[in-house]
């Protein structure tokens, strides 16, 4: 097993380039650093999701936790729990696959986190994820690393002070990516609770920080957290809960998504109840992700883990109705 952390060439620019909420003038009720994000359009959560795939087999037998697409190499990538490994171990497993759900490959990452959410940033023909890291106890990621994707490697978590938190202070990282207007939307945790910032990609792909562009306490949102992702000024929120019992379909479910403005902090639209693979089995809500066709239409994704336990699949749907 290999445990040595890689940085990529690129170098390393340690969690000093970050910023204390202070220094920003961002006390814990502050709503937004800036409005600083033009407004773009959003998606409109009431209309239809569409599938991409259903039901498709990963590396492990264990629910995904979150995807990310790489959109300019065109591939997907799956974060699932590792088989074997306890809640609290934060282990995962990365699987590559194309974009009919066909297993390509997978990485195993060793005490990493939970999986909530991720970034798949294209590097020259490879992929740099972007994933929490060295997890704490409750098995969630204390910072950012970025890693490069190998197929069929095992790679052990940096320690926190090895890797990046742009915010000084913050407990708990994870991040997505909005490719089309190439930001990166970061969530964290304070003693006051979950907080968002907003960052220009470049800040990511020259490990250089600063200012966020927006820094919002996250609003009240009703239900299990279950994702988020970003698109041009808006925020998406996953929410909802498998089917009870031993996973038979029951009703429409309780997965819901909501839309926030990132300038104000402010809940836009929702929480709207999403039917998307109402039929499926056990279908838990897990992950949101962002990627615009060659054809040049937006599309947010939503990701559920179906399946029967001990045989848990992957499954992906989008909306695509800009308003």
């Amino acid at each position: 097993m290999n445990d040595t952390f890689r940085f990529s060439r690129r170098g390393l620019i340690r969690a000093g380039a970050g910023v204390s909420l202070a220094a920003l003038g961002l006390g814990a009720g502050a709503q937004s650093a800036s409005a600083a994000v033009a407004v773009t359009k959003r998606f409109d959560l009431a209309e239809p999701s569409y599938d991409l795939f259903r039901s498709k087999d990963t590396h492990g037998a264990r629910v995904q936790q979150s995807f990310a697409f790489d959109w300019k190499n065109k591939f997907l990538y799956v974060a699932t729990k590792r088989s074997g490994s306890a809640e609290s171990d934060g282990d995962l497993c990365i699987n590559k696959m194309d974009f009919d759900g066909n297993y390509l490959s997978y990485m195993h990452l060793d005490g990493f986190g939970h999986g909530v959410a991720f970034a798949a940033v294209p590097d020259g023909s490879g992929t740099e994820l972007w994933i929490e890291c060295a997890a704490n106890s409750g098995g969630y990621g204390t910072a950012l690393a970025p890693v490069t994707y190998r197929g069929g490697t095992t790679l052990g978590s940096p320690a926190a002070s090895a890797a990046y938190r742009p915010i000084a202070g913050a407990g708990e990282y994870t991040c997505s990516v909005d490719p089309v207007y190439e930001r990166m939307i970061v969530r964290y945790h304070t003693s006051t609770g979950k907080r968002i910032a907003v960052y220009p990609l470049s800040a990511f792909t020259t490990r250089s920080f600063g200012t966020p562009l927006a820094d919002f306490k996250q609003p009240s949102i009703p239900g299990t957290a279950q994702g988020y992702t970003l698109y041009g000024s808006y925020m998406y929120f996953l929410t909802g809960d498998a089917y009870p019992g031993d996973g038979t379909p029951t009703g429409d479910g309780n997965t819901y998504v909501t839309s926030v403005d990132i300038n104000t902090g402010a809940v836009k639209q929702g929480p709207v109840l999403t039917k998307a693979g109402s039929t499926l089995h056990h279908r838990e809500p897990e992950g949101l992700a962002i990627y615009r066709t060659d054809g040049g239409e937006a599309r947010l994704f939503i990701g559920f883990a179906t399946g029967k336990e001990g045989d848990r699949r992957s499954s992906i749907f989008y909306k695509n109705a800009l308003v």
